[in-house]
């Protein structure tokens, strides 16, 4: 340790945080052929999970993207529906994420269902959704969203939150409650076509169950074990 680094309470060590896996197995003769229909069974139990209490928000993905260079940035966002052709979130298209899929459109989705002892790892393209899908969605939205769509800059700097509560006040007052509110041209979805898609389950003593999809080019998938 130096004198830099962040002061610690001794009795939360992060070294000494441990806990055993106890959940039933991931087993290759119980595998869906295609990874979209395995998603959809391990959502369901997440979705349950939530029901009940035991895990908030089994929709939160975390996105990772890289720039031109590699560089890697990564946030949580939410995904907003799943199909054979993948996994859709929207978002502002003027945002890091944004920008940095106009250069590099691959794209690494993590589920982390951690009080179920699950993680879905996807590796894929993302490519924008069209606008009468995007416009559906945002149709969809709670009055207040489509107003922060508007009002929010994505990613730019602002000089306090002030600012952006004007902004918000300002479009409430233009767009009051029942009014529509148009589509920003700025916003918009994003669907990540799979072309890897691992299931892992947490098991005891650190011997997990990973079992990855991988697309063949005649559009088939092929499922293999990993290590732990």
């Amino acid at each position: 340790m130096t004198d830099r680094d962040p002061i610690l309470d001794p009795a939360i060590d992060p070294a000494a945080m441990r806990k055993q896996y106890r959940a039933a197995g991931l087993d290759e003769k119980g595998l869906a052929t295609h990874p979209m229909d395995q998603f959809a069974g391990w959502f369901e139990d997440a979705a349950r999970a939530a029901l009940h209490g035991t895990l908030y928000e089994p929709n939160a993905m975390v996105v990772s993207t890289a720039d031109a260079a590699g560089r890697p940035s990564s946030r949580t966002v939410l995904m907003k529906g799943f199909d054979t052709d993948g996994f859709v979130f929207y978002t502002n298209y003027d945002s890091r994420k944004a920008a940095e899929l106009s250069v590099n459109p691959y794209v690494s989705l993590l589920f982390p269902w951690h009080p179920i002892a699950r993680q879905v790892i996807v590796s894929g393209v993302a490519r924008r959704t069209g606008r009468d899908e995007t416009a559906a969605y945002f149709r969809s939205r709670p009055h207040g969203s489509r107003l922060g769509a508007w009002a929010s800059a994505q990613s730019s700097v602002i000089g306090s939150r002030e600012e952006l509560e004007e902004a918000y006040a300002g479009l409430a007052a233009r767009y009051p409650e029942g009014e529509e509110v148009p589509v920003p041209p700025h916003w918009g979805g994003y669907r990540v076509a799979p072309e890897a898609v691992e299931f892992w389950q947490g098991r005891e003593n650190r011997l997990h169950d990973r079992l990855r999809y991988t697309a063949r080019p005649d559009g088939s998938w092929h499922a293999e074990r990993l290590s732990p």
